[in-house]
């Protein structure tokens, strides 16, 4: 079991980004973004740039926290622009190594509208096929996406899309209303989530919150462990299922994805609270028996 995180929420930089992961004590981030761009979208030279600086470093990549699928992105959009994220993701994961890409299952629509299911399922066979052949898992997300619906859209996915794992999100479930269910449909249950769902998890991101006030739809991110999301009870049944995989951090305690319009991130109060998001986090896998492992 290794520990790792998205560490474009401790700075834009790679260089910053290397600096707040060691300072926890890991070698390895999830890599999303460097200056703002998701690592299939840089330039040659850009992510020439960030490889050997990644390798001077000695750190590893364990998941590209992709943006194929995701939440921004209608089913009813062209998909050749998912096929050229595809494309251009494989050669550079080759390169770093890395075996695990996260996807989604594009964004919700309104609910009561046309979903489109047949389609979203015959994309993620592509997806996850052309991954496939080159040895990658495409692991799916339970987000802001039709997959993020509730745990039996999620089955459904599996179902549907033969060889599709899951990367289990411990915070999204408490923001997302379980579709599943009937109006006016309640929030989700993490723990629930979790439970129905939990055999084909290869990969975890630990995030933390309480459910959304009333009136609200964003929850307020809170340290490992402090919210709604039984952090604790699902890590130690992760345990309990000799789980192996990885986890990695995703705090978002700072704002950096869910500022305001027009509002920036504070990045120093950003790095220091990603930094002390990780420490919490070791201390609560220290706290389960977990042996945390450097990323190999």
């Amino acid at each position: 079991m290794y520990l790792s995180g998205f560490a474009d929420e401790a700075a834009k930089d790679l260089a910053t980004q290397i600096k707040a992961t060691k300072e926890i004590g890991w070698n390895a981030i999830s890599a999303r973004s460097i200056d703002g761009k998701s690592i299939h979208d840089l330039s040659d030279k850009d992510f020439n740039k960030a490889l050997k600086l990644l390798e001077k470093e000695e750190i590893k990549i364990p998941e590209i926290g992709s943006l194929i699928g995701n939440w921004a992105k209608k089913i009813t959009d062209d998909f050749d622009v998912t096929l050229g994220e595809i494309e251009r993701a494989i050669p550079r994961m080759n390169k770093l190594g890395t075996k695990i890409i996260r996807v989604m299952s594009y964004a919700q629509e309104p609910w009561g509208e046309d979903q489109h299911e047949e389609e979203r399922f015959k994309r993620l066979r592509i997806i996850q096929q052309r991954f496939a052949d080159e040895g990658i898992t495409a692991v799916h997300e339970n987000c802001s996406n039709w997959g993020g619906f509730s745990a039996k859209h999620t089955l459904r996915l599996i179902e549907e899309v033969p060889g599709l794992k899951l990367v289990f999100d411990t915070g999204n479930p408490v923001f997302q209303r379980d579709r599943s269910k009937s109006e006016p449909h309640p929030f989700q249950d993490a723990l629930g989530f979790y439970n129905d769902i939990k055999e084909y998890i290869v990969h975890v991101h630990i995030k933390d919150c309480r459910y959304p006030k009333v009136g609200q739809t964003e929850p307020e991110y809170s340290m490992p462990g402090e919210g709604d999301c039984h952090l604790q009870h699902i890590m130690r049944d992760l345990k309990a299922r000799r789980y192996d995989g990885g986890f990695a951090i995703e705090p978002h305690v700072a704002t950096v994805f869910h500022v305001e319009d027009g509002q920036k991130p504070d990045w120093d109060q950003c790095y220091k609270s990603y930094v002390e998001y990780g420490k919490r986090v070791e201390d609560l896998m220290e706290e389960i028996g977990w042996e945390c492992k450097p990323c190999e």
